[in-house]
């Protein structure tokens, strides 16, 4: 499951993954979004996304190795309710996470909104000075109404996004450490074919055939640069959060490096 974050990768390593044989992706779309915005249809609901168990069945008599099913939805890593959903539900799950430069991808997700039509207010500057207000409470409103949801918390959380260390540790207790892998999407991009290798590893599942073509999906024009004040009091807004991602990464990330 590639649980996020947001504008990191996710959807340039789910077509990565849907080229393997072994690897089942959902038969509409990438992101089911069952464990944050359906959870009230059902796990019958959500099951019915996947291949058939006799397509699974199929492939693993051919290949000798069980197929596993995956999806994508960067929403999962940030909700507050989709960890221990998904830990109810999927014991034995493994979660893919991307992270990326927190600032890099604030910009990104507000021009992601912005041309979705999900944000109204231009300026990314003005954006991040509204962010605390409109988060206000919301989330204290999804746990109360777990089956509501809230515009601004999906759309809106330029900086919270960001603070990944702060989702894995929600994470960590419920999924546990060894089967959540945690991807720098600059090193994934700087060299895909070993982050992809990797990826197999921690999934149990051998090579086959010809290995994926990696390309970046998704990905939008960078935009004006910030105000060399804003960009620095980002930074350092994002320090603590971005200083306890090494042991996740096995090195300091790379925009911090």
């Amino acid at each position: 499951m590639i649980a996020g974050a947001q504008r990191c990768g996710t959807t340039s390593l789910y077509r990565a993954l849907a080229q393997h044989p072994l690897i089942l992706k959902p038969v509409l779309h990438k992101g089911v979004h069952y464990f944050d915005m359906h959870y009230d249809k059902g796990l019958s609901w959500y099951r019915a996304h996947f291949p058939l168990t006799t397509t699974a069945a199929r492939l693993q008599r051919r290949y000798g190795i069980r197929p596993q099913a995956f999806e994508s939805s960067p929403y999962y890593l940030f909700h507050p309710l989709a960890a221990d959903r998904i830990a109810w539900e999927v014991p034995g799950v493994k979660m893919l996470v991307l992270v990326r430069d927190p600032v890099e991808r604030a910009q990104s997700a507000h021009a992601h909104e912005l041309a979705r039509g999900f944000e109204t207010e231009p300026s990314f500057e003005r954006a991040v000075a509204l962010e605390p207000k409109r988060l206000a409470g919301t989330t204290e409103h999804l746990r109360a109404s777990p089956h509501s949801s809230s515009h601004s918390h999906r759309h809106h959380a330029y900086l919270a996004r960001g603070c990944y260390a702060q989702q894995l540790a929600r994470l960590e207790p419920l999924i546990g450490r060894d089967r959540v892998l945690v991807i720098d999407s600059h090193r994934f991009f700087a060299d895909p074919e070993s982050t992809y290798d990797r990826v197999l590893a921690f999934l149990g599942l051998p090579h086959f055939g010809c290995p994926p073509v990696f390309a970046r999906h998704n990905a939008r024009p960078r935009r004006a640069e910030l105000p060399a004040s804003l960009r620095d009091s980002l930074y350092e807004h994002f320090e603590q959060w971005d200083a306890q991602l090494t042991p996740w990464l096995g090195a300091p990330p790379s925009w911090r490096g």
